[in-house]
């Protein structure tokens, strides 16, 4: 009998069970994952960025986790000896159009109380010799680091609590028995007092298994990426970004310095016929035929129709994929840039067509399911952790049991 079963080894499931392992230190705890390694899917494919919270609303989950987030991430690592590295990033407009946008985008950083800095085109170029751009905003506080690294301490410190961890154990059924709930896996039942579901892109599944209605469905977007050749590695200096149509959930190609000193661009933002497909020919005919028959699938691709075909264009054709970039740094040609991993993510959508713009946290009977946490749930994650903990004092009749 366990007090608590975590199903999911992301960062979100691990950092959770380090916080409930701190909070119930008595507690039997249970991490379960249907993968061979932890942080298998969206964690270990990211872009390994340490986030500032620039881009959130203000007031909103994204923007509180990820402010205290990026905090806490960089204490954790410096705690533990993970190599990280706060080198900042710049946001450049590349047309004078862009110029309202950025503007309101350094407000908005001001607003959420982050360091952030208006710099001319001349400024940009001390930093980053090689962008052309008409204007920019340096973020002081973003940083770098390999989230895998992170999510193997935080599976130590669970360990080192007294917290049983799982691999290779797929959720398959949740039924009652009695007050407590009994796991179905693929590696043996577990029986639970509480289920705390942080599947990711299987969220809404996991939700429906425990007999709760999900309020979104998970929509699989796959994220590509080119890596620059270690030739040109030295037109990247940190990060790179443009700014970001506020209209559209995704960020735009930018560039990024990963901690191991490669350099990545993209990503491009396309459907994936697969909820873990990082593959093109990549295809699974329960995932997509819930995509297609989804109203809100629908609603979504018609209100960006072109963006979306713009982000198919650049899948295809390197050569477009080229052209995004060079907006940012003239110099990339093609040949500076080879094919990298791709990633995954786990986009909720509602019926109506509008995604879930923030952190979606449910409670059902004795159970909470994240049924979405997007970027920046990595940099936010020891936060979450903690706010999901927060949530359950309100099961009294759990808590009863766990301190009897």
């Amino acid at each position: 009998m366990y007090d608590f079963a975590i199903i999911g080894g992301g960062i979100v499931g691990l950092s959770t069970g380090m916080a409930l392992g701190k909070n119930y230190p008595h507690a039997r705890i249970l991490v379960l994952e249907k993968e061979s390694q932890w942080a298998f899917h969206q964690t270990g494919n990211n872009s390994g960025v340490i986030h500032s919270g620039i881009y959130y609303k203000p007031g909103s989950f994204k923007a509180k986790f990820c402010r205290d987030g990026s905090r806490s991430m960089v204490e954790f690592c410096q705690e533990h000896e993970i190599e990280h590295e706060v080198c900042g990033k710049v946001i450049v407009a590349t047309e004078e159009s862009e110029l309202p946008r950025l503007e309101s985008l350094y407000k908005r950083g001001l607003d959420n109380g982050i360091e952030v800095q208006r710099i001319s085109p001349e400024a940009v170029k001390e930093i980053e010799p090689h962008v052309r751009c008409v204007g920019g905003i340096r973020v002081f506080s973003t940083g770098i680091v390999n989230y895998k690294q992170v999510c193997q301490k935080y599976a130590e410190l669970i360990q080192q609590q007294g917290g049983e961890l799982r691999l290779n154990t797929k959720v398959s059924k949740i039924s009652a028995s009695g007050e407590n709930q009994v796991l179905e896996t693929s590696n043996g039942s577990f029986e639970t007092r509480f289920v705390i579901n942080c599947a990711g892109l299987h969220s809404d599944r996991i939700a429906k298994l425990a007999q709760l209605t999900p309020l979104a469905k998970i929509i699989p977007f796959r994220g590509e990426y080119y890596e620059l050749i270690p030739e040109k590695r030295h037109l990247v200096k940190t990060l790179i970004y443009p700014v970001p149509n506020p209209d559209f959930p995704f960020l735009g190609v930018h560039f990024t310095r990963m901690i191991d000193s490669s350099v990545h661009a993209g990503p491009n933002a396309v459907l994936s016929l697969k909820r873990e497909g990082y593959k093109k020919t990549d295809f699974d005919l329960r995932d997509f035929a819930e995509v297609i028959t989804y109203p809100g699938f629908w609603k979504l691709a018609a209100k960006h129709a072109d963006e979306g075909i713009q982000e198919i264009i650049r899948s295809f054709s390197k050569a477009a994929f080229v052209r995004s970039l060079q907006k940012l740094i003239p110099e990339v040609q093609a040949a500076d840039l080879i094919p990298t991993h791709a990633g995954v993510r786990a986009q909720a959508l509602m019926n109506n067509g509008s995604l879930v713009d923030d952190f979606l946290i449910v409670q059902g009977q004795n159970s909470i399911h994240v049924c979405n946490a997007p970027s920046p749930a990595a940099t936010s994650s020891v936060e979450i952790g903690k706010a999901i903990v927060a949530q359950i004092p309100q099961q009294a009749q759990l808590l009863t049991a766990i301190n009897a």
